[in-house]
This record gives structure tokens, C-alpha cells and sequence, in this order.
């Protein structure tokens, strides 16, 4: 009996699962899936992609789908080959993936987005491609010497980006990358879900505010029915068509309008915009006296964290990748923070933390629902702005120098 993936067939999610079962022979009937309120009552979260097995029961994490209609091959034949899968899986689908989104999406003109958040968002991308190019310089797959689902979700992810924003001089670049996206491709199993590729022209260029209107034919119709009928609109309000379901699977970038967090907090007199600008275009010197001139201790607080999980830390540029990760979701939350998150240490023995700036004296990331994916991962201890402790915190992540307490400086991301 044959399993049951519901999705769309763009989805890149519901792509990985497919060519899983193309490399396992497990037999997956695609179900053409525009909204999960189209799912069976059954499923526990309705999301999208969702693969009913043949017992009748679900999996609704495309990952966990993957995995299921996967071979031994593509898991990992050993302990430390699976849990390198599963590595390369979690930063694809979490860091290099919002990233892809964040430069591809605006770009494109599906979503509205600030040249500032895309041009940090490419930068990423391209940080990220650097670090893939030199790690398979060395390697022809990421694990071991065949393709695995560690492979397979890259791809996938990278799929749409080298289809529609990557031109052949932004490809150049990354050769090494491009032999092994050349080799995937070119993969019976794999060309069997793809189909031919055909990559990028021409690299398009983001337009702040260029965003495509979908409803536009939608808007005329009703223009229409209100010129030939206009007693009956008077007298009837005509019922405003509900929103398509956003499932969150294709963008993953939230759409909705929502009440600004910062709202409810008082104002003080500390100048957030004023301190970026003055420590973006002076030397650490002057601005971290500038800093504490123009604190407001009684509006604004700050705040020492440190990463729990260091022992699952591994490469850099997936820590570094972490660190930018969780920055991006927080976009909303620069208007009133500014941190300084830094990494020490080197491959395989490394540990992230960071001092952060906002406004209020509580935890920032509980104002709002869309912070908190991150926030728990990390110890957060207020520290006293009086302190000589916290001066020289303050100092040494401001300015990325000093003794940090005996932690060797490897680099730092500023979030403003």
C-alpha cells in the first residue's frame, strides 16, 4: 500500500521527501494540497507537507516524512554519520534556509521587505556558500562518500536560489559548490522529482516597496458589481472575502500586521536610533562613552546571556550561523535593542554570548510571541549598569576586545 504525502509540488519540503522515497523505492502518492484545512480531521498539527503512512497514521514534519520514506543509505550507516545528518539537516532548515527567504522572497517581489534586511540577508547567503564551498573542497558529499538526506535538503533549499537569483557570475564563485549542486541534479533519483534545472540568467535586483499584487483582478470585480447594483450594496454590506491560509511552509516569514510590542513601555530618553548611527559611523572609543552618557537606566536595562548547549556547538560557521539565525527572526525587535553576540573558541570546542540592550527591565523576547523561538536556547542574567563588571562587559562585546574572562575571540555579530 502506497504512503500519502499532502502538499504542493513547488514546496521545496515536499521535493526532499519525494526524492527520499526515489532513493528508498518506498511507493508515495503526492496529493496536490493548497491549504492544510484541506488535511484529514486526523492529523494532529495541521501543516503542510503531511505524509500519511500505510497504518493510516501521520507525520506532519516534513523531516521526520523524510526520514521515514528514507533508506539506511541516506540516514547515516553509523552513529556519528546520522547525528552529522541530522546537523546538516537542522542548520539547512533553520539558518541557511530564513536567510535564502529573507534575500529571495523581496527580491522576487512576493513579499515586502527594507534594503537593509535583504542586503543582510544576501550577505549571509553568501557566507554561507563560502563555508559550504570550502568544506567541499575537501568533501564530494557532506557525509561520508554518498548522497544522504543531509545532501538532499540542501539541495532543496538552494534549489529555488540558484533557479531564480544566482546568475553564472554569482555561481563562479562557489565552484565547489556547483560541482556538487551539478552532481545532485544530474541523479536519476533526483532528476526523476526536478525534472531539467534550468539556472538563473540574470541575477534580478530587489526594489524596496516592488511587491507583486495578486488581487488586483480580484479588486475590479467588486468595482464592477458595485457600479451595476449600487441600492443593493447600500443596503447590504457586501462580506469582505477571508485571506488564503498562510501555512507558513513556503515563506516562513509571518504576513500579519501585528500591535507594536514595544507599545506599552515607556519611551525614556535614550535615543536607540541616535546610539546606532553613533556607533556605526565612530571608532568603539567614542561610543561606548557616548553609550553610557546617553543611557537611561530607568527606562532601559541590560542583559549578559550565554548559550546553553555549547557542548553541541561543532563547526564555526554553523555557530556563527546560529547566532545570525536567531538575529533574523528578532528583525522586528530592533527598533528599541541593540546586542553584540560574539563566538569564541574554534571548531568543535566553541561557545556563543552576548550583551544586549532594550527597552524595559524585563525579558524583551516575552512582548511578543514571535521572539521567543530562540531566547530559551540561552542563560539571560540582568546586569547593573553601576557595576564595573558590567562597564567592562559593556566595553569588551561593544568593542570586541579584551580579556573576556580568559575566552579566546574568534568574531561577533552585531545586531542594531
Amino acid at each position: 500500500m502506497s504512503q500519502k504525502l499532502y502538499g504542493n509540488s513547488d514546496d521545496f519540503r515536499v521535493k526532499k521527501v519525494l526524492i527520499a522515497s526515489q532513493y528508498s523505492g518506498a511507493k508515495v502518492e503526492l496529493v496536490e494540497t493548497s491549504s492544510s484545512k484541506q488535511l484529514p480531521k486526523a492529523v494532529t498539527i495541521q501543516k503542510l507537507p503531511t505524509l500519511e503512512l500505510a497504518d493510516g497514521s501521520f507525520l506532519f514534519d516534513s523531516n521526520s516524512a523524510a526520514f521515514s520514506v528514507a533508506n539506511a543509505q541516506l540516514i547515516g550507516t553509523t552513529a556519528k554519520d546520522k547525528n552529522e545528518v541530522i546537523q546538516w539537516i537542522t542548520w539547512a532548515d533553520n539558518d541557511l534556509y530564513h536567510s535564502v527567504a529573507t534575500w529571495m522572497y523581496p527580491t522576487l517581489g512576493f513579499v515586502e521587505a527594507t534594503k537593509p534586511s535583504v542586503e543582510r540577508a544576501k550577505s549571509e547567503v553568501k557566507s554561507a556558500l563560502s563555508a559550504l564551498n570550502n568544506f567541499l573542497l575537501r568533501h564530494t558529499y557532506f557525509v561520508g562518500e554518498r548522497i544522504t538526506l543531509a545532501d538532499i535538503t540542501v539541495l532543496s533549499i538552494l534549489l529555488p536560489l540558484y533557479e531564480n537569483i544566482l546568475d553564472a557570475r554569482l555561481r563562479g564563485d562557489y565552484g565547489n559548490v556547483q560541482r556538487w549542486f551539478d552532481t545532485l541534479v544530474n541523479q536519476p533519483q533526483v532528476k526523476k522529482v526536478l525534472g531539467d534545472v534550468t539556472l538563473c540568467a540574470e541575477s534580478p535586483v530587489f526594489k524596496e516597496g516592488a511587491v507583486k499584487k495578486v488581487e488586483k483582478k480580484e479588486e475590479k470585480k467588486v468595482e464592477k458589481k458595485k457600479e451595476e447594483k449600487p441600492k443593493q450594496e447600500k443596503k447590504e454590506k457586501k462580506k469582505e472575502p477571508e485571506p488564503e491560509e498562510d501555512d507558513g511552509d513556503d515563506l516562513g516569514i509571518p504576513q500579519e500586521k501585528a500591535k507594536d510590542p514595544w507599545a506599552e513601555l515607556p519611551k525614556g530618553n535614550f535615543d536607540m536610533d541616535d546610539f546606532k548611527r553613533f556607533y556605526s559611523n565612530n571608532p568603539e572609543d567614542k561610543s561606548i562613552p557616548y553609550f553610557w552618557e546617553k543611557f537611561d537606566k530607568e527606562h532601559y536595562s541590560i542583559w549578559y546571556c550565554e548559550y546553553k548547549y555549547a557542548d553541541e556547538l561543532t563547526l564555526v560557521f554553523m555557530s556563527c550561523n546560529l547566532i545570525t539565525g536567531m538575529m533574523q527572526r528578532l528583525d522586528k525587535m530592533r527598533k528599541c535593542a541593540f546586542g553584540s553576540m560574539l563566538l569564541f573558541g574554534e571548531d568543535n570546542a566553541s561557545t556563543i554570548s552576548g550583551v544586549w540592550v532594550w527597552r524595559g527591565h524585563d525579558l524583551a523576547f516575552k512582548l511578543s510571541p514571535d521572539w521567543q523561538i530562540d531566547y530559551e536556547s540561552y542563560e539571560w542574567t540582568k546586569l547593573d549598569p553601576d557595576s564595573e563588571d558590567t562597564k567592562k562587559k559593556v566595553s569588551e562585546y561593544f568593542k570586541w576586545e579584551g580579556d573576556f574572562d580568559g575566552k579566546k575571540f574568534n568574531q561577533g555579530k552585531i545586531f542594531k
